[in-house]
């Protein structure tokens, strides 16, 4: 097992062996081999005992805590081991605002065209002129794009596309009882949005992996500003992998995989706003079968046109960084984002 998911409210880890025990009380809930482990990942209040935190430090296992709803929260940080050269030529093109801006306008304009496709897609499938439209508007971002000075319009630019694509998502939705009026987050207030915001989550956590085996430092990016705390590299380079989590979600809820009584509302906690917000969670039992079918979705064949291949989701999304890190060369190729093709 290469990843490992602890969904269980109050739930404790604990080492027996070559086998890691789940156990609440002194109850087992499940009993997992501990070979082959290579990322934790806790949500909600989860403890470890002594014997598991120093048997994921000493096998350098990347470790997650999120919150119930799936927010991140904290990783257990190991020192990366070599690297020094790549990241100070990191350091160095990031430095220089041209090449910055031009990676920062590569990668919005891979999402915007990600968004583009799939609503003029469903749009002319489900013949409804809504979605055409918006994807015409999201499309026609790209040309502004080109013509984006700096940082500040580069963003505003994908600010803008985010209105536009999630003020028709909702008409994507076909499940009873869902229904989507905008993206909030922090903490996500309907069901659907607890949806997107864990899945974008798994995806951001994927691509913190590759980023870091690929040994870029994963808190400078492009697009997204330094702060504390954040992975902004990451939080760039998933920006092109949102779509592949939309659809997953659009797939759970169209096909009654899941529905709203699968959801409950938690204790109150402070929103981006400052204010007290009740966020809606996904039980146990979601977020297990979400967990399930965004595996699913990685190991997927996919054509990636650099290789001229088809290869799965996963393999794709860590070629990508490696391509990043290619294109940060002196002679490198500009970075190009994947783009969906179906």
């Amino acid at each position: 097992m290469d990843s490992l998911y602890v969904l269980e409210h109050g739930a404790c880890l604990r080492k027996d062996g070559d086998c890691l025990k789940i156990m609440r009380g002194s109850r087992v809930l499940d009993t997992i081999p501990a070979s082959g482990l290579h990322q934790l990942t806790l949500a909600g209040r989860t403890s470890l005992s002594g014997a598991v935190l120093d048997f994921l430090i000493t096998n350098r296992i990347d470790t997650v805590f999120l919150t119930p709803g799936g927010r991140f929260r904290a990783r257990l940080l190991l020192d990366e081991p070599g690297h020094v050269t790549l990241r100070q030529r990191q350091y160095m093109r990031l430095g220089d605002e041209g090449f910055r801006l031009d990676l920062a306008r590569r990668i919005v304009h891979g999402k915007l065209e990600n968004q583009a496709r799939m609503l003029l897609r469903r749009g002319s499938r489900s013949r409804d002129l809504r979605l055409r439209e918006a994807g015409v508007q999201v499309k026609a971002l790209q040309q502004k794009l080109d013509r984006a000075e700096d940082l500040d319009q580069v963003r505003g630019i994908e600010g803008y596309g985010a209105r536009i694509y999630y003020g028709v998502f909702g008409l994507l939705l076909h499940g009873n009882g869902f229904s989507f009026t905008g993206r909030n987050r922090r903490p996500p207030r309907d069901p659907v949005n607890a949806l997107l915001s864990f899945v974008y989550t798994l995806f951001t956590n994927e691509i913190l992996n590759s980023i870091r085996r690929v040994g870029l430092d994963p808190y400078l990016g492009a697009l997204h500003e330094v702060a504390h705390g954040r992975p902004s590299l990451a939080c760039d380079l998933v920006e092109e992998w949102r779509i592949f989590g939309e659809r997953l979600v659009l797939t759970l809820v169209n096909r009654r995989v899941v529905r709203p009584g699968d959801f409950v509302t938690g204790p109150a906690e402070e929103g981006d706003d400052g204010k007290g917000v009740r966020p809606v969670l996904m039980k146990p039992a979601v977020c297990r079968a979400l967990i399930a079918a965004w595996r699913r979705q990685l190991d997927q064949s996919l054509f990636y046109p650099p290789s001229g291949e088809k290869t799965s989701l996963r393999w794709i999304m860590h070629s990508q960084c490696r391509r990043l890190a290619e294109s940060l060369q002196p002679d490198g190729t500009p970075y190009r984002p994947f783009a969906v093709s179906r």
